[in-house]
């Protein structure tokens, strides 16, 4: 590795030691041991084989990569064995029944953004952590007692919510290390991400919001905001828990699209439960995320999360 003029080794506790050994806990160090092996792959690209290669279609008929089955695959061996009863995964139709005597139930995105595979964009794995039910996931999710996410970017970082703040550690080649603890997010937002080609299919009320927001301090808003859009919602998280902004994914007019794009169980509430952790807010463009009860294990929801004075700006254009 290179090392820069300042670069000192690192005294930052690791995950290990900031995490408690029992509990929801004991879900979030499984997942993150299982990282480094993914990170790794992902590091490979085509060289062993492609990853990106067509193996499947999941519940909505989104076409799967090798690496979301692999993933899938990898992250199902990791839980086994961290007293998980039921496992809901995008991957798979059905609900994983592991140890029937596990008494937690989680719902994992095993890699979030696979549309980007192979050109360096950041990817992501997201998941919510239940105590043990039905395992049909037809919870709101405010029963949620933990969630966390992976990014894989040039750095493999894992960042975390036990109900109690945000952590954020960094792998430096041996193990996690915390890098930001107890994250807060400023509640007004200078940067905005969307994908601005939908914009022409959102309600009328939200194209207000985009157009007053795109006339900077010229407009009624009065102030300039900066755009980005990484077309993967860990990358989002990653960016707004670390810098702030607010992310917006919402419904529209497109067929399959009316009631949002991302998942509900395995997107929008681990999102959810990390932004408010840190002071932030999540919703549908109106209604709390973490109110909602879902219909079906893989229902589609639109998303809004992150600086709490846009999000709720963006609540009132809607209701417009």
């Amino acid at each position: 590795m290179l090392h820069l003029p300042n670069d000192c080794p690192s005294t930052a506790a690791t995950l290990a030691e900031a995490l408690p050994a029992s509990g929801p806990a004991r879900i979030v160090a499984a997942i993150a041991q299982a990282l480094p092996a993914l990170a790794a792959r992902l590091a490979a690209g085509k060289l062993p084989g492609d990853p990106a290669a067509i193996a499947g279609t999941n519940e909505s008929g989104d076409a799967q990569k090798a690496l979301d089955l692999g993933a899938h695959d990898h992250l199902l061996a990791a839980l086994s064995t961290a007293s998980v009863r039921h496992m809901l995964s995008e991957e798979a139709e059905a609900v994983e029944r592991l140890d029937p005597e596990g008494g937690w139930d989680v719902a994992i995105d095993p890699i979030d953004g696979s549309g980007s595979i192979g050109i360096g964009a950041p990817l992501g794995l997201l998941f919510a952590i239940y105590p043990a039910g039905r395992g049909d996931f037809l919870r709101p999710g405010s029963e949620a007692v933990a969630a966390g996410y992976a990014s894989f970017g040039h750095s493999l970082d894992v960042g975390f919510t036990l109900g109690d703040g945000v952590q954020i550690a960094t792998w430096d080649g041996a193990a996690f290390r915390i890098a930001a603890s107890d994250v807060r997010l400023k509640p007004a937002a200078s940067t905005i991400a969307y994908n601005a080609s939908n914009e022409r299919h959102w309600p009328k009320g939200l194209q207000d919001w985009a157009r007053d927001l795109r006339l900077g301090a010229e407009g009624p808003r009065g102030r300039d905001f900066n755009m980005r859009w990484l077309a993967a919602a860990v990358g989002e998280l990653h960016r707004i828990l670390l810098k702030g902004g607010v992310f917006l994914y919402p419904a529209d007019r497109r067929k399959g699209y009316e009631q949002g794009r991302l998942r509900l169980a395995y997107e929008a509430v681990p999102i959810a439960l990390l932004i408010e952790a840190a002071g932030g807010r999540a919703t549908d463009g109106t209604r709390r995320i973490l109110d909602l009860v879902p219909q079906t294990a893989h229902e589609n929801v639109a998303l809004v999360f992150g600086a709490s004075e846009e999000v709720e700006t963006i609540a009132r254009y809607l209701a417009r």
